[in-house]
């Protein structure tokens, strides 16, 4: 097994030698002009910036501004090194290596070395959201300011693919802030925006973080890494849940730059020459998650005959208005890990085997309850649909809507007083098979088993599977049995994959559209 683990280490140092070689011939980019404050509208309120435990897309698309990782993830999704400079692996695959760059400088002015490296895993270890990632860990130690060293347990051939990914990544913070309790972390971090303002419920200023030291490996922006510059003097971003606010915002110039555009408004928009209409493909899977602690929804047969008697089609097109694709996995069409697995459990349509199951649960009523927000469209309307399907079938559908903030926290501590909680998983399905099941395999478990004893094992096999098994088809093939096993459980009920739509202001250049917004290298036309 030696040549796997060193072939995957050849593959992401070969990349970078690469990028680096490009990087020669090609001139790295250069801010056009200078200055200007950019206003992004964001459908939904950031509860916190502490990126290391919210996994909410409210609070990554404002702190992956100000944060940067060892490793993250290029335009293809593939693990890239940042804040690092290399990384080896040791033939055996139990060392990791990391080089780290010079230089670097947290927005406290303070150089980052090795011991800051070191702290920042003391404490995702601690209090990360996704701290899983490091589970085959066994030790980590700095021989020197810019080495860190990695030890594992066993091997993980997918190690790599996990430290790099944004879904809640593991961010680097000067060493004196390790001892942070959950979102009570100062926000310093090494990115080219630093934190001005924040005001809860209102809006977030970052300032350009003026002694920035871009990633000279590289020429230009690649997915968050590669060369970044802070070409705008400022980016607030405002919250502004109601979509039609968005659009009016848009068209005044209020807004610079608006998310979640309204297919419905894409129309008259387009006639506007101060406005461009930027789109991302495979935007996320809009997805609702069923709680295993709460009545009914601890029932299997309950959660069959919600599954049977859904139509996929009117849930999407109400959600997205119309801007999406049926696809019954958790990978895209396309990616390797692609399954269709479990295709016989979706988009049923089906309300006759769902009284059927109904009557088997010895179903009695009970209100199921469908946990949902406004600042997204796409929730609302797909529950209010969901809601309207189930009752059509004898199901007591009750909506619960909480702002997005609200509604995830709740999600998340609470085992009752929701059956379904609705979401879309973004980059957790854009990185691959692992950030697909990590909402719903140990330790999440997001589906709230009551206890230990009640954790789906099968699906505990699958994703240790998924995780060390030695080659990429064999991983895969783990994946696709852990979807089969979602799908037939009614642990998550996949709708469809949407496609997001932006509004950008024609001044705004160098603006293109990723799972995170990236405002590095975007700058005003004066």
């Amino acid at each position: 097994m030696k040549s796997v683990y060193a072939s995957c280490a050849a593959l992401i140092l070969g990349a970078l030698g690469m990028t680096a070689a490009q990087a020669q011939t090609a001139a790295p980019f250069q801010c056009p002009t200078k200055g200007g404050d950019l206003t992004y509208g964001q459908a939904a309120k950031a509860n916190s910036l502490d990126q290391a435990v919210s996994n909410t897309v409210s609070t990554r698309n404002i702190a992956q501004n100000i944060f940067e990782s060892l490793m993250t993830r290029d335009q293809a999704n593939n693990p890239i090194p940042q804040l690092a400079e290399s990384v080896a692996v040791s033939p055996d695959g139990m060392t990791y290596s990391f080089k780290l760059r010079h230089g670097v400088k947290f927005h406290n002015g303070k150089e980052m070395t090795s011991a800051d490296v070191s702290a920042s895993h003391d404490r995702y270890k601690r209090v990360g959201w996704d701290k899983a990632m490091l589970v085959n860990v066994d030790r980590w130690s700095a021989p020197d300011p810019y080495t860190f060293v990695i030890h594992m347990k066993k091997v993980q051939p997918t190690f790599l693919d996990a430290i790099s990914s944004f879904l809640v990544p593991l961010i680097i913070i000067p060493s004196e802030l390790a001892d942070a309790e959950p979102m009570r972390l100062p926000i310093v971090g090494t990115g080219p925006f630093e934190l001005e303002k924040f005001v809860p419920d209102s809006y977030v200023k970052l300032k350009r973080f003026e002694k920035y030291t871009p990633n000279t490996a590289y020429s230009d922006i690649t997915g968050f890494g590669g060369y970044k510059q802070a070409c705008l003097d400022s980016v607030t971003i405002r919250f502004v849940s109601e979509a039609g606010a968005r659009v009016a915002g848009l068209q005044t110039g209020e807004l610079n730059i608006i998310e979640n555009l309204p297919v419905r408004s894409k129309g008259a928009l387009e006639k506007d020459k101060a406005i461009t209409i930027e789109k991302l493909e495979n935007a996320g899977v809009v997805i609702t998650t069923a709680n295993y602690s709460a009545p009914p929804t601890d029932n299997l047969l309950v959660r069959k005959a919600v599954q049977a008697a859904l139509d996929m089609d009117e849930i999407m097109d109400a959600a997205t208005d119309g801007a999406y694709r049926l696809n019954v996995g958790l990978q895209y069409p396309g990616n390797a890990a692609y399954s269709e697995s479990g295709k016989e459990f979706y988009n049923l349509k089906d309300p006759a085997l769902a009284k059927r199951y109904l009557k088997e649960a010895g179903y009695k009523g009970e209100p199921v309850v469908l946990l949902t927000n406004k600042d997204y469209p796409a929730h609302y309307n797909a529950a209010v649909v969901m809601a309207a399907q189930l009752t059509a079938v004898g199901i007591n559908a009750k909506l619960r809507v909480l702002d997005w903030p609200t509604s995830i926290q709740t999600f998340e501590k609470e085992s009752t007083g929701w059956n379904y909680f609705f979401t879309t998983w973004f980059i957790a399905v854009a990185q691959g098979p692992l950030g697909a099941l990590s909402f719903l395999a140990p330790p999440q478990n997001t589906y709230k088993p009551k206890g230990p004893d009640s954790v789906d094992k099968v699906l505990e096999t699958e994703w240790a599977g998924m995780q060390t098994l030695p080659t990429a088809e064999e991983r895969n093939a783990a994946f696709a049995r852990g979807q089969h096993r979602v799908m037939e459980q009614g642990m998550a009920l996949p709708f469809g994959t949407s496609t997001l739509l932006f509004g950008v202001r024609s001044d705004v250049k160098n603006f293109r559209p990723f799972l995170i917004p990236r405002f590095s290298n975007v700058y005003v036309q004066k």
